[in-house]
C-alpha cells in the first residue's frame, strides 16, 4: 500500500512537572489564568504529528511519503526521516520561516499543558497533493493530519477530487476549525482517528450525532488511553481493543502517532482491523515507556512477543505471517 502521510513536522520541547496541574487551579479563579510551572527536565526531540507516523510506519518497514513543509533548519531532522524509510522529496521548505515548534509540560498524572508554533507549517497550504500524487504514481490512502487548516482542507479535497482514499485525523486543529470545515475533513472518510475527547469535541462542532458522524466514514478509531481503542462502524457493533500493560510510563507525547502508525501499517499488511489496533497498541506501548516521539527501534520478536502476551499466540502468528519477507 503507498501511503502520504500529511501534516506537521516540528521540533518538540518536552518538559515535566513534579506535581499536579490541577492542584494548581482555582475554581474561582479561571477567567484569569496567571501560572508558571517550575519544570525538572527539558527534552528537546524531533516530532510533529506527520513526522511521527511517517516514522512510526518507515520503522515497521513501509515506505511512507511525508507531505508538510519545514524550515532551513530541516537538515540534520529530513537524513534522520531519511534513514528510517521515510520518503521526503515532497516536503516544502521555507526560505524564512524556523520548523514548527511543539512546547509541552507535563505533570506527574500525566496531563499535558502545551503550545505549538506552526513556522514553516502555516505555507503548507502551498502544497499541491495532486501533483505530488502524480509524480509518485499515486497513493492508496492518504492521512491528512494535523496542519494548517487551509492545507488539510485543501488535501482532503484534492483526495476527492481525485478518488484516493484518505484517513481523517483532525486532533488538535480542532479548535481551529468552523462547523463546516469539521464535515468537510471527515466526510467521505475511510478512517476517522481521535482520542476520546476529541470525539466529544468533534460531535459538538460538526452538530452530527455519533450515529450520523458514523454514516459518513467508513471507520471511527477513537483512542482510549489506558482502556486501548474503540473501534465503530454504522454497520456493526463497537469493538474495543485492550491496551498493551506498561510497566513504566515516561512520556504520552506521541503515543497517539504511534498507534495510527501500527494501525495503518496492519491495514497496509491486510490484516483484519482488529489485529491492526492490537499492533497499534503495542506501538503506543513502546512509545509510552520512552521520552521523545521517535526515539525507538522495533525488534521483530519483540513486538511479536508482546502481541502474543497480551493478545494470544493466534494474534501474533497472524501478524508474524504478514510481516513475514518484509524489511
Amino acid at each position: 500500500m503507498r501511503i502520504a502521510v500529511t501534516g506537521s513536522i516540528a521540533t518538540d520541547h518536552l518538559m515535566t512537572f513534579p506535581g499536579r496541574f490541577t492542584d494548581q487551579l482555582l475554581p474561582d479563579r479561571l477567567d484569569s489564568i496567571s501560572l508558571s510551572f517550575l519544570a525538572d527536565g527539558l527534552e528537546v526531540r524531533r516530532g510533529g504529528v506527520a513526522a511521527n507516523i511517517a516514522f512510526g510506519l518507515g520503522v515497521l518497514g513501509l515506505t511512507p511519503t511525508l507531505v508538510g513543509a519545514a524550515g532551513l533548519d530541516f537538515g540534520d531532522y529530513q537524513l534522520w526521516l531519511k534513514q528510517h524509510g521515510v520518503v521526503t522529496d515532497h516536503v516544502r521548505i521555507s526560505d524564512t520561516r524556523h520548523t514548527a515548534r511543539f512546547v509541552c509540560t507535563t505533570d506527574q498524572d500525566q496531563n499535558q499543558i502545551a503550545t505549538f508554533y506552526p513556522g514553516a507549517m502555516s505555507e503548507a497550504a502551498g502544497i499541491d497533493l495532486a501533483a505530488v500524487a502524480e509524480e509518485t504514481g499515486g497513493f492508496d490512502l492518504v492521512l491528512v493530519a494535523p496542519d494548517d487548516p487551509e492545507a488539510m482542507l485543501n488535501h482532503t479535497a484534492a483526495c476527492r477530487r481525485t478518488g484516493t482514499s484518505f484517513a481523517a485525523d483532525p486532533s488538535q486543529q480542532l479548535p481551529r476549525l468552523d462547523t463546516e470545515q469539521a464535515r468537510q475533513l471527515l466526510d467521505g472518510a475511510r478512517y476517522l482517528f481521535t482520542n476520546a475527547y476529541e470525539a466529544a469535541l468533534l460531535r459538538k462542532l460538526t452538530g452530527w450525532s455519533r450515529e450520523e458522524t458514523l454514516g459518513r466514514v467508513g471507520l471511527w478509531i477513537t483512542t482510549l488511553g489506558a482502556d486501548g481503542a474503540r473501534i465503530e462502524s454504522a454497520d456493526g457493533e463497537p469493538v474495543t481493543v485492550p491496551a498493551v500493560p506498561v510497566e513504566r510510563v515516561s512520556d504520552p507525547t506521541g503515543v497517539g502517532d504511534a498507534f495510527r502508525a501500527g494501525f495503518l501499517a496492519g491495514r497496509a499488511w491486510e490484516l483484519p482491523v482488529v489485529r491492526s489496533a492490537q499492533l497499534g497498541c503495542v506501538l503506543a506501548a513502546v512509545v509510552l515507556g520512552r521520552t521523545g516521539t521517535q526515539e525507538y527501534g522495533m525488534r521483530r520478536e519483540e513486538l511479536l512477543g508482546t502481541i502474543g502476551d497480551t493478545y494470544g499466540q493466534d494474534a501474533a502468528v497472524e501478524l508474524a505471517l504478514a510481516w513475514a519477507g518484509r524489511p
